[in-house]
């Protein structure tokens, strides 16, 4: 079953392009980490996703058009957003009976359990709670949903390093199950890695790499190689090249590792080495 269909997608906001030309297939039962610098499109994909902001180009999610039947798909969706929403008046208690009311898959109990492994009470109001607490409570939120889709920008924003260990830990044991499927941008590539069944490089509003996870850790080598041999691995035409305590460390796309091995010593990449070799300058700004 497919998730997600989108070809060609664009996107403007005030006269300027913020998706172009995007293409993207997603299956159900997948969890995609939606890699780029600020800027690049995250948001905007989301909103599109999300039925916020009108598009061009084919886009289908969950089976359905979210510009024309954005009703109808947010009642299998759920959506956290990198900005607090929830109002500063309101106690905690009241924003579970809030979704409670609206939300006919949302499971208290579940939500409670999932409170109940932080320090927020249930009588404070949102603003009494730091920002690593809204977030907290947003995630619980979202998470007691039972839905297909759930999208999240930035999820961790704001947490300390426990519990967003903690987070992605009951992301994978509590909410991932067959059949749902969770779409995460993020800038800490590093903490989600080992979440990732997919993943999505994205820079000024066009798709610039898309693979798996299984596809990532076959495809891609690192070589650390001396000024032996130089030459014959700048032959092969690496992706990248950057000097470490004298050596130079090469990493390639689709070179077979017995090859390299002749070269000098081999490792497989982290997703963050390859996200700065292929977003080159524009990793700087992520």
């Amino acid at each position: 079953m497919v998730t997600l269909q989108a070809c060609d997608l664009r996107l403007c906001y005030r006269d300027e392009v913020v998706l172009d030309g995007f293409d993207l297939t997603l299956e159900a039962g997948r969890i995609v980490g939606l890699i780029g610098p600020n800027g690049a499109g995250k948001t905007s994909l989301f909103n599109a996703i999300l039925g916020f902001m009108p598009y061009t180009g084919q886009l289908r999610v969950l089976g359905r058009d979210p510009w024309s039947e954005r009703d109808q798909l947010m009642r299998e969706v759920a959506f956290v957003s990198d900005v607090a929403v929830l109002p500063r008046w309101l106690k905690v208690s009241q924003a579970l009976d809030y979704v409670a009311g609206v939300q006919p898959r949302f499971d208290r109990a579940r939500a409670d359990a999932l409170l109940e492994k932080t320090t927020i009470r249930r009588d404070a109001k949102v603003r009494e709670l730091s920002k690593g607490m809204v977030t907290q409570l947003h995630l619980a939120l979202a998470m007691a949903i039972d839905c297909r889709l759930l999208v999240l920008d930035e999820p961790t924003l704001g947490l300390d390093l426990i519990y967003r260990k903690a987070f992605y830990d009951a992301l994978l044991s509590d909410f991932c199950e067959p059949g749902r499927t969770v779409i995460v941008a993020t800038h800490q590539v590093e903490e989600i890695q080992h979440v990732l069944t997919d993943f999505v490089f994205l820079a000024r509003g066009r798709k610039v790499l898309a693979a798996s996870m299984a596809d990532f850790e076959t495809r891609f080598v690192e070589l650390s190689a001396g000024p032996g041999t130089l030459a014959a691995a700048r032959a092969l035409r690496p992706l990248n090249e950057r000097g470490v305590l004298g050596h130079s460390i090469f990493l390639f796309d689709g070179v077979a590792r017995e090859t390299l091995n002749l070269l000098g010593e081999t490792r497989n990449p982290s997703l963050a080495d390859l996200f700065l070799a292929v977003m080159g300058p524009e990793a700087a700004v992520c």
